[in-house]
């Protein structure tokens, strides 16, 4: 696995040896990042279940302004710890060993919404509702937020919409899919 574009291109990135993270091919990363290309640059990235923080370091180098990774393996931790010293972009990520939710609530403490919020949860574990819960009163997020969830292709959002989000896209692949969605503004949810 390497960083496809920007300022660490082409570095090679660690990634946790067996089955407790499951790394986002390149392909699919470059894909999703054409996709994104304008939201990331300038803006504050948040990577939740980062893994070994590959998305969150790839933000990074196409430009944004800092990334927060949160993910409670401390041995993945470790593994995005040595990806951004490697891409020397250490400067600009700060690492939350912790579960998801204490992740959420430590990183409440900025006033400043993130430009763009990605998560890749354990599949079919329900941990992408439970963070858009969360995220829905929030100042994590608001209406200019792109709201990324890497999902298995059964993988069904249509509460989405009762949550206060409109999905934006689905991009689908061949074992999984991405969702994008944001919030939806005061106006929309009078409608």
């Amino acid at each position: 696995m390497r960083v496809i574009a920007g300022t660490a291109r082409r570095l090679q990135l660690k990634t946790l040896e067996g089955l407790d993270t499951r790394p986002t091919t390149d392909r699919i990363k470059e894909t999703l990042f054409n996709m994104i290309r304008q939201d990331v640059v300038r803006t504050r990235f948040l990577d939740c279940f980062a893994g070994s923080g590959a998305i969150g370091i790839e933000a990074l180098s196409r430009g944004a302004e800092e990334a927060v990774f949160i993910e409670k393996n401390p041995k993945a931790a470790a593994c995005i710890r040595e990806n951004l010293k490697t891409t020397r972009l250490e400067e600009r990520g700060h690492i939350l060993t912790c579960d998801i939710m204490a992740g959420l609530r430590r990183a409440e403490g900025q006033n400043k919404a993130f430009g763009v919020i990605f998560m890749d949860p354990p599949y079919d574990h329900q941990w992408e509702r439970q963070v858009l819960e969360y995220l829905k009163d929030s100042r994590l997020a608001d209406e200019e937020t792109r709201i990324i969830v890497e999902a298995s292709l059964d993988t069904d959002l249509s509460y989405a919409d009762r949550l206060g989000y409109e999905i934006i896209r689905e991009k689908r692949y061949k074992t999984n899919k991405h969702i994008f969605l944001r919030k939806q503004t005061g106006r929309e949810l009078s409608l």
